[in-house]
């Protein structure tokens, strides 16, 4: 027997949302083996780190363009789909999912996400889909761009029927189990928290010679590029005004052009051994004022052993404390504070204190044991 799991995007490791992909199918596929079908979208090919997980089958579906694609979309709008999900709907995704869910050896059926979950709807009429969640989307969406209320209601509809209809929703936080159960109470709920692979990473044991902070991200998502305003524009300056030669390293795609002409900021863009520049670093900073879930990008650099610096609204979804595991900070002036006293005297017990959280609650061992059979 079989798992499968669809996702609408190339198994990359580019994103938060990437990695999310990642944890699950590898805690999927410690317990027997798992097809992984994906439509093109992205990066061309799929990463080597999901091409060598013990036991899965990569299945790519090319999806059609114009009228066929136009119709999906027409159908889907008109389900009460917003049109950002609607647009990722791929028949052609739907047809070959229906396919290998029939097969007799077909155990679980996992929607990667709301644009999966859409797909995959006719499917849930007849046969148990687990919807597996990256955030609750209508918890936080509504803070970006603008949005506006008829819009976020409709998100909310769509939301509430998605987890009504999933035989079991895949949730990364107690606070999105808790929205969950108020947007839909029938709903069935599962914590399955976001992971990395703990194993993998050799833990940081020596303070990085400068005072350096770290910031990984990917910065096409908007609560990234606004934390990055936050840090450039209000804490920074504050830091620098007692810690002149203190650095800012940027990681991650997304930044057309430099943030910043001051020459102790350095943007790096994508970068594939994060452990080099997290070596360099004294401390990583998540300071995040929007989103929703948790993110992976926190709960990497607790697996480095790195003193994290967060805000309230980064940590929500973990189960991280004030002062052992990480350090919380509200607002720019009480955040440049605790980055100068970091980036000054370091912080070793709670790089230490911030791994061993990641092994226990963070990694793909714990997420494989809840998602067990």
């Amino acid at each position: 027997m079989n798992d499968l799991l669809v996702t609408t995007h190339t198994p990359a490791l580019r994103s938060g949302r990437d990695m999310r992909t990642y944890g699950i199918a590898r805690a999927l596929a410690v317990h027997r083996p798992l097809i992984l079908l994906y439509v093109r979208f992205g990066p061309p090919e799929p990463d080597e780190a999901f091409r060598t997980i013990p036991g899965i089958e990569l299945r790519e579906v090319n999806p059609s363009r114009g009228l066929s694609r136009l119709l999906a979309f027409s159908r889907a709008r008109l389900a009460g789909v917003p049109d950002d999900l609607a647009r990722g709907v791929s028949p052609e995704l739907s047809a070959t999912a229906s396919t290998l869910a029939d097969a007799a050896d077909c155990g679980r059926v996992i929607a990667d996400g709301p644009t999966a979950g859409v797909a995959l709807a006719k499917l849930a009429r007849r046969r148990p889909v687990v919807y597996n969640a990256h955030n609750l989307e209508s918890g936080f969406r509504h803070e970006l761009g603008g949005g506006r209320d008829r819009e976020w209601r409709k998100l909310r509809s769509f939301e509430a029927g998605l987890l009504g209809r999933s035989s079991e929703s895949w949730m990364v936080s107690d606070a999105d189990m808790r929205g969950a159960h108020e947007l839909c109470p029938s709903a069935q709920l599962k914590l399955a928290p976001n992971v990395v692979d703990v194993r993998s990473i050799q833990p940081i044991r020596e303070a990085a010679p400068e005072a350096r902070a770290i910031f990984v991200a990917n910065f096409a998502y908007e609560p990234n590029r606004n934390g990055l305003t936050f840090l450039l524009e209000e804490v920074f300056p504050r830091v620098w005004s007692e810690l002149p030669d203190a650095r800012l390293t940027l990681v991650g795609a997304g930044l057309e052009r430099p943030p910043s002409g001051d020459p102790r900021v350095e943007s790096l863009g994508f970068v594939g051994d994060l452990a080099r520049v997290y070596a360099r670093a004294r401390c990583a900073v998540v300071p995040l004022l929007q989103g929703g879930g948790t993110p992976l990008k926190l709960i990497e650099a607790l697996a480095y052993g790195l003193p994290v610096l967060a805000t309230p609204r980064a940590i929500a979804g973990l189960e991280v404390r004030d002062g052992t595991n990480c350090v919380v900070a509200e607002g720019a002036e009480a955040f440049a504070h605790e980055l100068i006293e970091i980036l000054r005297d370091g912080a070793p017990e709670l790089g230490r204190h911030g791994r061993e959280l990641a092994e226990e609650r963070y990694s793909i061992e714990a997420l494989a044991t809840l998602l067990r059979p």
